[in-house]
C-alpha cells in the first residue's frame, strides 16, 4: 500500500498556472453571484412598480441579505453594497 502512493505521484503545475485556474474559477463564480443580484433587485423594482408593498419589503431584505454575502466573500466592496442597499431602502 505504501509503494501504491509512491508509483502515483501527482504532476506538479507550475504555480502561476494554478494561480490563472483558481482566477478563472473565481471569476466566474463572483459573475453569477453578480446576476443573482442583479435579479432580485430588478424582482424588487418590479414589485414596486405594481405596487406591491408587502412584497417589496421580503423582496427588499432579500437583497440586503445578498449584498451582504457578497460584501462577505469579496464579491463587493462594503461602500457599493451600503450605497445600493440605501438607494433601494429609499425607493421603498
Amino acid at each position: 500500500m505504501a509503494n501504491d502512493k509512491k508509483q502515483e505521484k501527482k504532476e506538479r503545475k507550475p504555480s502561476a498556472l494554478k494561480r490563472d485556474e483558481q482566477s478563472e474559477r473565481r471569476r466566474i463564480k463572483n459573475k453569477q453571484f453578480r446576476a443573482t443580484v442583479k435579479t432580485a433587485i430588478k424582482s424588487l423594482e418590479s414589485s414596486l412598480k405594481d405596487k406591491q408593498a408587502e412584497l417589496a419589503k421580503d423582496k427588499l431584505s432579500q437583497v440586503f441579505s445578498l449584498m451582504d454575502k457578497g460584501v462577505k466573500t469579496g464579491v463587493f466592496t462594503k461602500n457599493k453594497a451600503n450605497r445600493t442597499k440605501s438607494r433601494l431602502a429609499k425607493h421603498v
